[in-house]
């Protein structure tokens, strides 16, 4: 049976993931749910920046919502769009995206689904590659 989680900001601790200009904070929805289900607060790291590297994530289920700051991505379905704090978004299953810039204090919730997923960098869309 699985007990009741509970994370404490008193008692967070921040690490290096993903993103080398990211550092994560693990809300302990991973270990609750069997890897079902993953949230942790993301973070800008001072000083770091995004590369603007083109990716996708698979996986059936991402979302963030921004808590402090902002951060602009581009999609390659929407493309370039900034979000601030309070704002949401829903990346679909292999979207291609990329972060391009965000705020020194950018703070963010993300819930994926399943907590474990596959991420591969890949070439730009057609459209964006045009762009540049």
């Amino acid at each position: 049976m699985t007990r009741t989680t509970t994370s404490h900001a008193a008692e967070a601790e921040f690490k290096r993931g993903l993103r080398a200009f990211f550092e994560y904070r693990d809300l302990g929805i991973k270990e609750a749910t069997g890897g079902a289900f993953g949230a942790h607060v993301i973070r800008g790291i001072p000083g770091a920046h995004a590369t603007g590297a083109w990716h996708t994530h698979d996986l059936p289920f991402q979302m963030f919502f921004v808590l402090k700051g902002w951060v602009r991505f581009e999609y390659e379905d929407i493309g370039e769009k900034t979000f601030h704090a309070g704002d949401c978004c829903y990346q679909p299953r292999l979207v291609k995206h990329r972060e391009i810039a965000h705020s020194e204090d950018v703070e963010i919730l993300e819930i994926t689904g399943p907590a474990e997923f596959e991420t591969r960098e890949v070439p730009a869309p057609e459209r964006a590659a045009a762009a540049e």
